[in-house]
């Protein structure tokens, strides 16, 4: 037997989303913070000529013309998180979140706008000399106003609405027609000139969200004082640059300032808004996605997913379907092409091969899948899945979950991953408490807390049940509330009760995921249905409903193996849709190998990673749950014992993708 070190892996190793891409085949840095911020991009990059026949070489014309989805979401007060991993993970950031003094947060703000502050300054990305400081701050704020919704914490929206009231403040004394940052604006001066200057609309983007998301999600009228004078600045900012000048700002990377315009004219009904986030739509980079051409190679993935959400909304507020067209497209090719097993894309934070060409894109370095970029994808998705019902958005937002997201939030303390490596030898690097604010960080903050988002969705007649985790569900509007209990993915059985609900007839649509097998079941009141779901698909039961009833459904997860489309010997190992990752003792690791952006691997102790000899097609043939612990398990018949379990429990150093013979 052959062992696999990490550089024989550079070697050989090549990763595509070929078992992703199946499942959802409908769709036809370094360690540290940069010291200096990155330059722009060269003026080769930056020309902006378009052909006249093509969709976006005329100037925007905003017109309201609202798409309507096929289904609602339900408020975060309408979905209840009951013991399970998702109400833990949601415990875990909220005691980081409410660890962060507001003093500490607002300290930089109060310095640009000439007050008084006393407090020690934050560190890493939220130090005073960060060109990103007070992009943390905008997270902060998101989180405790979706944590506020989720849970009615009376001590989370207190302290959320201290912070607003420190920024109105601190606006007020900048008195710079709405401006507000943590930096002055000075910045927006260098990015006019188009000189060396680290993403100032990226910062102002996130502040601006989470006061939005403050308005929208706690009812602080403050906060949407505040986003509505910043966003006056930016409308006046943008106006007065000519559209060639604006492209070419457009290059700088700028967050979702086109998806929080949008949003703030879909709250205030003030179309001025959505016209000022039309100048943020990057038209060079629209184009080919329009024209379904991917042209991701050489892109910063986090750049451009929010760009992308942006066109979402837009298409929302607009029915514009050239909109429609970049956002699906850009999804098709991101999940089918430039996806790992575990949902997540990129290394280094880039897309830096042509599509299906992973394999020499994982050789590059050990820092693949940036969390934010995990993320936004979902977030994209989510928007994409309410235009459709298409449940296989909802088996790629689950992939992501359990295996990305799931997996980089670090027990107790609630610090966050950067990067989720699959390098063989990969340890997770986490967050420190108050030095290091990375932009993972902030949407970590954010993201957990907000997992009751996408259990639920319906429409007029049915109630969709698209996630299996420990819930209740108010649909209020047809007097339904229905509580899910199950230890899913530990077990295969979960079981619903209908608490509560109408005379009227309505449909209950329980998504059969794609990892699931023909012999799923369903138990209705104790008696078995004659009826199978369709793996892809959603099972239907119309009926009129009693309080009381009761239905059991059982989800039959098995063993499988993806291999890699430019190296069928390279697979991945998965149990239902979770990731199994080989575990190895992490000894031997310098402290600080721990708590930077991914893990560098190449400064480890070398870490030998056997082959697996496969004792057939089916892996469970050489692939065995180990007695008496809960998904854990064990390849047999090779020559070095190798222990698996899911990639979201795994702490020590792990491997995901192993070479099969």
């Amino acid at each position: 037997m052959k062992n696999l070190s990490r550089r024989d892996f550079a070697k050989s190793a090549a990763i595509a989303p070929i078992g992703l891409a199946t499942a959802s085949s409908f769709f036809a840095q370094t360690a540290a913070a940069p010291k200096t911020p990155p330059p722009p991009e060269s003026a080769a990059d930056r020309v902006f000529t378009l052909p006249e026949s093509e969709p976006f070489a005329s100037p925007l014309e905003f017109v309201r013309n609202e798409f309507s989805p096929k289904l609602q979401v339900f408020p975060l007060a309408d979905v209840t998180l009951d013991s399970g991993p998702l109400k833990l993970a949601r415990e875990w950031n909220r005691g980081y979140l409410m660890r962060l003094p507001n003093d500490r947060l607002l300290h930089n703000f109060r310095v640009n706008a000439g007050l008084p502050s006393s407090a020690t300054p934050l560190g890493g990305w939220e130090a005073p000399t960060c060109e990103l400081r007070g992009h943390f701050v905008g997270h902060y704020l998101s989180a405790s106003a979706l944590l506020t919704a989720a849970t009615n914490d009376d001590a989370v929206k207190a302290k959320a609405d201290e912070l607003v009231r420190g920024l109105a403040a601190c606006q007020s004394a900048l008195n710079q027609n709405g401006y507000l940052s943590a930096f002055p604006q000075e910045f927006f001066d260098r990015l006019d000139r188009r000189q060396n200057v680290w993403a100032p609309f990226y910062t102002m983007h996130k502040i601006m969200a989470g006061l939005l998301d403050m308005k929208m999600q706690t009812a602080n009228e403050q906060a949407l004082d505040v986003v509505v004078k910043m966003a006056g600045w930016v409308d006046a900012w943008t106006a007065a640059k000519t559209e060639s000048h604006m492209q070419d700002i457009l290059n700088t990377e700028y967050g979702g300032m086109n998806e929080v315009l949008y949003n703030l004219a879909a709250v205030t009904g003030d179309d001025r808004w959505a016209r000022a986030g039309d100048r943020f739509t990057k038209k060079v980079f629209f184009t080919p996605l329009a024209l379904r051409r991917d042209a991701l190679k050489g892109q910063h993935m986090n750049t451009h997913v929010p760009q992308v959400i942006g066109a979402a909304r837009r298409y929302e507020l607009s029915s514009d379907f050239r909109f429609a067209d970049v956002s699906r497209f850009f999804f098709e090719t991101v999940s089918e092409s430039r996806t790992y097993a575990t949902g997540g894309s990129s290394n280094n934070e880039h897309w830096l091969t042509d599509p299906n060409h992973l394999a020499a894109e994982m050789k590059i370095s050990s820092h693949h899948q940036e969390c934010c970029c995990s993320y936004n994808m979902m977030k994209l998705a989510r928007h994409l899945y309410r235009w459709s019902a298409d449940p296989r958005f909802i088996d790629y937002y689950e992939r992501n979950l359990l295996n990305h997201r799931l997996g980089a939030i670090e027990p107790v303390t609630g610090h966050t991953t950067y990067f989720l490596s699959l390098a063989p030898g990969a340890w997770k690097t986490t967050s420190t408490e108050d030095d290091s604010f990375w932009c993972c960080t902030g949407t970590g903050l954010e993201e957990f807390t907000r997992l009751n988002d996408t259990i639920y969705f319906h429409d007029d007649d049915s109630l969709f049940v698209n996630l299996y985790a420990a819930s209740t569900v108010s649909w209020k509007d047809r007097g339904v509330r229905l509580k899910q209990n199950t230890s899913f993915p530990e077990g295969d059985i979960t079981e619903f009760t209908i608490e509560k609900t109408q005379d009227n007839p309505w449909s209950l649509q329980l998504r059969i995921p794609i990892w699931t097998t023909a012999a799923n079941s369903i138990v209705l009141n104790g008696r078995r249905l004659e009826v199978s779901g369709t793996p892809g698909s959603y099972l239907t039961i119309t009926r009129a409903w009693k309080a009381g009833d009761h239905i059991q459904l059982t989800l039959p997860m098995r063993l499988t193996a993806e291999p890699l489309a430019d190296d069928r010997s390279q697979q991945a190992l998965l149990y239902g849709p979770l990731v199994l990752a080989g575990q190895f003792q992490k000894s031997g690791l310098e402290d600080d190998l721990e708590h930077r952006q991914g893990p560098e691997v190449d400064d480890a102790p070398p870490l030998e990673i056997p082959y697996l000899v496969a004792g057939g097609a089916d892996p469970s043939a050489w692939v065995r749950p180990v007695e008496g612990h809960a998904l854990t398990f064990r390849a047999i018949a090779q020559d070095r014992q190798v222990d698996l379990k899911p990639l979201n429990q795994s702490w020590q150093r792990f491997a995901v993708y192993w070479t099969v013979t």
